[in-house]
């Protein structure tokens, strides 16, 4: 009986260091199809505040996935190859100041199949736009050679749900990495 009650007062009251808050999930309405992303605001502070504020403002609401990334042509770096699609790219005006680069050594994300990573060009630069991982990335990691300064980019997520969406995106028509036509990002919000 004893141990029951104490079973039950577990699970009633929690206990500390077992039980901690859920990540919060992000619905990624577009014109092909939804994505569900889930957001490591643990383990990625500063850049998930900083994806949550663009959601919170409702920034994104109407920008497009513009850009994608294949083996075959991965340019600015064609030999160090990646798989991605890039979108979330609010007009400057509207843009918040650039955040801290957190590197995956910080946070311990990876890029792997289904992260959302910021897109910058040198650290420090992030603001809005971001990009889904297609297949396992680790030279996006911090000490790949994607970037000629080893510092990698910064993981904040991962798609929980619609990972078929981000590859039918990534199959589109494209001109170089330019979509042709850009998919239309319909709004990003908080589910969770």
């Amino acid at each position: 009986m004893k141990n029951l009650l104490t079973i039950a007062m577990i699970v009633i009251l929690g206990m500390p260091g077992l039980c901690h808050a859920e990540n919060p999930k992000v619905l990624i309405e577009t014109e092909l199809g939804d994505i569900i992303a889930e957001i490591y605001t643990e383990k990625a502070p500063v850049t998930s505040s900083n994806f949550m504020r663009y959601i919170g403002d409702k920034l994104y609401d109407g920008t497009n996935f513009f850009r994608v990334v294949t083996k075959e042509e991965s340019s600015p770096n064609p030999g160090v190859p990646i798989e991605v699609i890039q979108g979330g790219q609010v007009e400057k005006a509207k843009q918040f100041p650039p955040i801290e680069h957190e590197t995956t050594e910080m946070t311990g994300l990876k890029h792997l199949n289904g992260a959302l990573s910021m897109a910058r060009y040198r650290p420090g630069t992030a603001a809005s736009s971001f990009s889904i991982i297609i297949n396992d990335q680790p030279e996006m990691d911090f000490g790949g050679k994607r970037q000629p300064d080893g510092q990698g980019f910064a993981v904040f997520g991962y798609v929980v749900s619609g990972m078929e969406i981000a590859r039918k995106i990534h199959q589109q028509p494209r001109e170089r990495q330019s979509l042709k036509p850009p998919i239309r990002i319909i709004s990003i919000r908080l589910i969770s």
